[in-house]
């Protein structure tokens, strides 16, 4: 279980440049969301991919790993962005059918 977040100037910086905000990001992980693993992406280390929605109820796409930190497991997000129409009607419809 994940207790917290791992940000520094890096992983914000990427995830604002697709206008995404710390709040909404940490947001999708207290809301109902898919969790799947990143193999494309996963060299170094392992990498996971979660599809949900923030406070706003925006669909948001995180990359993401995760860290140990002083004993705690932290969601280190690589990468967020806003959904694009076609992946949030594929959403909805594969949320539906479960």
């Amino acid at each position: 279980m994940w207790t917290g977040f791992d940000w520094d100037d890096s992983n914000l910086s990427k995830c604002r440049k697709h206008g995404v905000g710390i709040a909404e990001i940490e947001a999708v992980f207290r809301h109902p969301h898919h969790l799947a693993p990143d193999v494309e992406h996963s060299d170094a280390e392992t990498r996971f991919l979660a599809i949900g929605r923030g406070d706003a109820l925006r669909p948001i796409f995180v990359a993401f790993t995760l860290r140990r930190s002083g004993g705690k497991s932290l969601i280190r997000p690589i990468s967020a962005r806003y959904m694009h129409q076609k992946e949030i009607d594929h959403y909805d419809q594969a949320a539906a059918k479960s």
